[in-house]
């Protein structure tokens, strides 16, 4: 496989009118349209204690970087119904896991060893293991030693990300409401797998605070861009929801990354947001007129 150096700007900055992330020049490695830090892609033979483990076959060890109402449990589903994937969820969604840096050491060697079961466990066909880590557990609070945990295991980082935050923002702030309104049978549900589900919970639709917006929405990037420097020297893959919407075989290069066959993937999850941002928001007019020549105005015009 040839290889050739190709350099990426990395300023970890947004640029003026925050189009596209940039980087300060750093050599990376590109292969199949994807830019790689590292050319190598470690295997493992894991010794799990929960089970006897009868294949000799390698894996692969991965984590999914990513905020919560950003599409990745979507994205997860659809990796794990590749045969070979085992991607184990939001695992650090307990906080007795990540309570402390020897908590999260632990649950990490727990995962990679193939002793955490979980539904999406799937044992002797695994080929690539990891789980789902947000940014806000944990995850930011021990960069250095998560890094170099990461580098002497080899593992291999995709970062899932929303390029429209504003979308993001009207999805959590309807998540929380249904949290207490329940309205699909007295039920909370994060994610659905009907139109006629995704359109009930898409008829509220929340009042943003205007007067907060510009720092709240600021305050996202700034999460995003220390992420992406803290752990810029991993091997990594950079993905965003609205790309793989439009472009499902985006997911022949997470594939790729992997190092794993090519197969057609699926998901049952439905998008519950569709159509333009103002038919989501109760006080559009208001939002609009505070982003409006602002470096945030381009969150206002997405549509899909």
């Amino acid at each position: 496989m040839a290889e050739f150096v190709h350099f990426v700007y990395k300023r970890i900055c947004i640029e003026k009118k925050r189009e596209f992330l940039e980087f300060q020049v750093i050599k990376t490695f590109h292969y199949n349209n994807v830019i790689y830090q590292s050319p190598i892609a470690h295997l493992h033979q894991p010794k799990p204690k929960t089970f006897n483990r009868y294949t000799r076959k390698p894996v692969r060890l991965f984590v999914i970087m990513s905020m919560q109402r950003s599409g990745s449990g979507w994205f997860e589903s659809l990796l794990n119904s590749h045969m070979n994937i085992s991607s184990n969820g939001e695992i650090f969604g307990q906080k007795k896991r990540r309570q402390n840096l020897t908590s999260i050491i632990n649950t990490l060697d727990r995962v990679y060893n193939m002793d955490l079961i979980t539904s999406s466990s799937k044992n002797d066909c695994s080929a690539a293991i990891g789980f789902k880590w947000m940014l806000n557990q944990g995850l930011m609070e021990h960069p250095k030693e998560i890094l170099d945990y990461f580098s002497k295991r080899g593992v291999s980082v995709i970062f899932f990300l929303r390029r429209n935050i504003m979308r993001r923002l009207v999805s959590i702030l309807a998540n929380s409401f249904d949290k207490d309104a329940r309205v699909l049978n007295g039920i909370h549900v994060s994610h659905v797998h009907s139109h006629g589900e995704a359109l009930l919970l898409s008829r509220f639709k929340p009042t943003i605070n205007v007067t907060s917006l510009k720092s709240d929405l600021g305050k996202i990037e700034s999460t995003v861009m220390k992420a992406l420097e803290y752990f810029n020297c991993t091997r990594h893959i950079i993905v965003y929801y609205e790309d793989l919407i439009k472009n499902p075989y985006k997911l022949t290069q997470v594939e790729d990354f992997l190092k794993l066959p090519r197969m057609k993937l699926s998901s049952r999850q439905v998008k519950i947001h569709k159509g333009p941002l103002s038919g989501h928001i109760n006080n559009w007019k208001d939002v609009n007129n505070t982003l409006f020549g602002t470096t945030y105005e381009r969150y206002l015009k997405s549509d899909y």
